[in-house]
């Protein structure tokens, strides 16, 4: 499922956002990439730590909690801190797919990663290119948000971003370790969330309660929480 979320980040948040990540150190974004994305990959990122990208991730991972579109798609059990990355001057990234496994700096834990996450940072009229490109079931689809918005898919799809020919590309990049590994239960556990909001505006409907009890016997027999 690949999914794209409206409005994470208000008009306030975004200018915020920017304005501590400009004070940010950005180094190779080869430093998060594996042996073969290294190869691929060319952009800035900042540091890993970095009280900008703490900060700003913060923000973002806030954000998150309150969105319930992004609550019922993910299912989120683990969120790896936000990361920021840069693309300008022709960078890019080639075909490549995310590593399994993360592990979160100065920390113990690691995270599988069921989704990848991509928040856009800035408008798309502020350069040229840019697109991540993602392979899923349906084919392949090229995605360009507005500022604030954010695009979900399986971490195990195929994508790429294509070269910035002019202006400056930022965003905000992170996995997420799902309750429900599986991208197609996942799916269906998003259809039947939606279609049971559609039937709560109607309080009286004699299928929601039956339905809710079919999408939370679902999820105890397919999440995994610890």
């Amino acid at each position: 499922m690949l999914l794209s979320i409206p409005d994470i980040l208000t008009k306030e948040q975004l200018i915020e956002a920017r304005r501590v990540l400009e004070q940010a150190d950005w180094v190779d974004g080869r430093v998060t990439a594996g042996h073969q994305s290294a190869r691929a990959k060319e952009n800035m990122q900042v540091r890993e730590g970095h009280p900008a990208a703490v900060k700003v991730g913060e923000m973002i991972l806030e954000a998150l909690g309150k969105s319930p579109l992004f609550i019922s798609a993910a299912l989120p059990l683990k969120v790896f801190p936000p990361l920021f990355n840069r693309y300008q001057d022709g960078q890019s990234f080639g075909t490549h797919v995310d590593n399994a496994v993360r592990q979160v700096p100065g920390t113990p834990y690691k995270i599988r990663t069921d989704l990848s996450a991509t928040l856009f940072l800035c408008a798309p009229d502020e350069y040229e290119g840019g697109d991540l490109v993602v392979e899923d079931t349906y084919g392949v689809q090229s995605i360009k948000l507005s500022a604030g918005h954010l695009v979900l898919y399986p971490s195990t799809s195929l994508h790429h971003v294509r070269p910035v020919t002019r202006g400056t590309r930022l965003a905000s990049f992170f996995w997420i370790q799902s309750m429900v590994r599986d991208d197609a239960r996942r799916s269906i556990l998003f259809d039947l969330d939606l279609g049971i909001q559609r039937l709560e505006r109607d309080p009286g409907h004699p299928s929601v309660v039956q339905l809710t009890g079919v999408y939370h016997n679902l999820l105890r027999h397919w999440s995994e929480v610890s």
